[in-house]
């Protein structure tokens, strides 16, 4: 006897899905943590809304009841943890899940047997210009999609010009607006027009903005400490590379409304005026 399933019944798709996702590593003292986390937020404020974040609390090590705590207070700060990286636990169902092989993201793409770590911690010692920020943990796609604004134009209408390059470098052609984020785990981004107040930009390597860069951009994204960032006039709320990054609080008075390239020198994050 044969049964030949109902037309209406349909099975159930499973699909995998990578995703750019944020990395805090907590250290102790933990009140010394908090207030660099703290002194973050106040520089680049709403910077984890809507952003999924993960705890990965291998050095920290906390008790199950000092995790609850942890995120809680985390909460109060506008982060939402997805996921919790501690190997060995066992957590509650009250408590975000553990994620379990998570992978690092770098230049040459997923590399298995590497776990992300990087530190959001307070600026850097005799150092007060920098600081280190979230691990970004990118997947192989361009996100130029706007986020979303009161009154914005259609979605379709809202995403900039790009162009591929076989040697990595994506070129946007058209000015980037506020609540647009670029997202590029390949290479160099180049844009031809400014960059607004209010949007990122984050690439593997280096970036240059042949406008005003007003929004924040990250470059080295992926580990890569000779990338650099240009722009012809910097208005930037943020600069980073290679995870360290200095906020315009910082820069004031110093290279703002100036033509700059921002590179590491040492253990530190330089900005210079381009004559």
């Amino acid at each position: 006897m044969t049964f030949a399933a109902p037309l209406e019944a349909k099975s159930i798709r499973f699909r995998a899905r990578s995703f750019v996702a944020f990395t805090l590593t907590p250290e102790a003292p933990m009140a010394e943590w908090l207030r660099g986390l703290d002194h973050w937020i106040g520089n680049s404020p709403g910077y984890f809304a809507g952003r999924p974040v993960l705890l990965d609390l291998n050095i920290l090590k906390p008790a199950a009841s000092e995790i609850a705590a942890l995120v809680a207070e985390l909460g109060t700060r506008g982060i939402r943890i997805y996921a919790i990286e501690l190997e060995g636990a066992s957590l509650g169902p009250e408590l975000p899940p553990l994620l379990v092989g998570a992978k690092e993201a770098t230049t040459d793409g997923l590399l298995p047997g590497r776990k992300a770590g990087q530190e959001v911690s307070s600026a850097s010692e005799g150092k007060a210009a920098e600081g280190r920020a979230p691990d970004h943990r990118m997947d192989a796609r361009t996100d130029a999609a706007g986020k979303g604004k009161a009154g914005a134009s259609k979605s379709a209408e809202s995403e900039p010009q790009v162009s591929h390059y076989d040697s990595g470098t994506l070129m946007i052609k058209a000015p980037i607006r506020s609540g647009q984020a670029i997202m590029h785990p390949h290479g160099d981004v180049i844009v031809l027009g400014s960059v607004a107040s209010g949007s990122e930009i984050v690439a593997a390597g280096s970036i240059h903005v042949y406008g005003t860069l007003r929004g924040r951009a990250s470059a080295g994204a992926l580990g890569n400490t000779g990338a650099r960032i240009f722009c012809r006039r910097n208005e930037a709320e943020l600069l980073s590379v290679d995870g360290w990054y200095i906020t315009a609080e910082e820069m004031e008075g110093v290279s703002r409304g100036k033509p700059v390239q921002a590179f590491l020198d040492g253990e530190g994050l330089r900005v210079e005026t381009l004559s």
